[in-house]
């Protein structure tokens, strides 16, 4: 990854201000550390005091319940509570923020109008789509730009998340699509895991040496892909010889429609994710005099 120089921190406030610091706001935060922000260029925002007290003591970050005081001179907001809770943060924070500060969401389904239309004009909005393996520097992230983000703005946000693992720059259209794959796929390789470990007890394995060995084996499949660059169906040939066990057990799992369930289940997150977004989009606008 090319190194990128580090964004000018302006005076007396935070470069990096996170709003929302569960899992994927620490994340986050965390990212920006490893790529070369200073606990000192960083703010993030809690409900809970001793969440604050446990945020600066594993990271060194000063933390606030003050959403306003956070974003107040920050170059980069990120906005990561839970969508419901999102419409009225933009509303709190919104004269507050300064001009060319961008915007990341890492909220599930919203896209970048939601926030344009609730924030001052000309805002930079980039959408992010992590997934929780981010939390381990193995995870994968989508990220689109809004109408007003610049190519800098993307890039920039690229390398606050450079540190959490993959980073793709997607077409904005993709990013159910994306949430479907990658934001959900973890559970989907988790389910994977807890039924071969099953398979392994009914086989007579410990459920601890089945457990081991079915989360080993997908880790290593994994990575044999990734230095490789093979295909999986070449990869599945390989080990698949003709009459042998592995050709009676994939003939199994074809007959009970695997292949088609993970079609489906793809189907059924992007349709849920752009099923959520419609009905918060449907909610009181700015200027409606209801939004409370």
């Amino acid at each position: 990854m090319t190194d990128l120089p580090t964004p000018p921190v302006p005076a007396e406030v935070p470069a990096l201000a996170v709003l929302g610091t569960g899992t994927m706001g620490e994340t986050v935060l965390a990212g920006a550390l490893a790529s070369g922000w200073r606990p000192d260029d960083v703010v993030a925002t809690v409900r809970r005091p001793e969440r604050g007290d446990e945020l600066t003591a594993r990271h060194g970050v000063r933390t606030t319940r003050d959403n306003v005081a956070a974003v107040r001179g920050a170059g980069i907001v990120v906005v990561a509570v839970k969508p419901k809770d999102v419409a009225a943060l933009l509303d709190e924070v919104h004269d507050a923020l300064g001009d060319g500060t961008v915007v990341v969401s890492v909220v599930v389904g919203l896209p970048t109008t939601f926030y344009e239309d609730r924030l001052p004009a000309g805002t930079a909005v980039v959408r992010v789509m992590p997934n929780t393996p981010s939390v381990v520097g193995a995870g994968v992230s989508a990220v689109s730009g809004g109408a007003a983000a610049t190519d800098d703005d993307v890039a920039l946000v690229e390398r606050v998340l450079g540190a959490t693992g993959l980073v793709v720059r997607v077409a904005e259209k993709d990013q159910d699509a994306v949430g479907a794959l990658s934001g959900s796929g973890p559970a989907y390789v988790f389910y994977v895991i807890d039924a071969l470990a099953e398979a392994g007890v009914l086989l007579g394995l410990t459920r601890a040496t089945a457990l081991e060995l079915a989360t080993a084996t997908v880790h290593g499949a994994a990575t044999m892909l990734r230095e490789t660059g093979e295909h999986p169906a070449i990869a599945r040939e390989k080990v698949s010889s003709p009459g042998g066990t592995t050709v009676a057990a994939l003939r199994r799992l074809d007959a009970g429609g695997v292949r088609a369930a993970f079609l489906d289940a793809a189907e059924a997150a992007r349709d849920r994710s752009v099923e959520l977004a419609a009905a918060l989009a449907a909610g009181p606008r700015p200027g409606s005099g209801d939004e409370r």
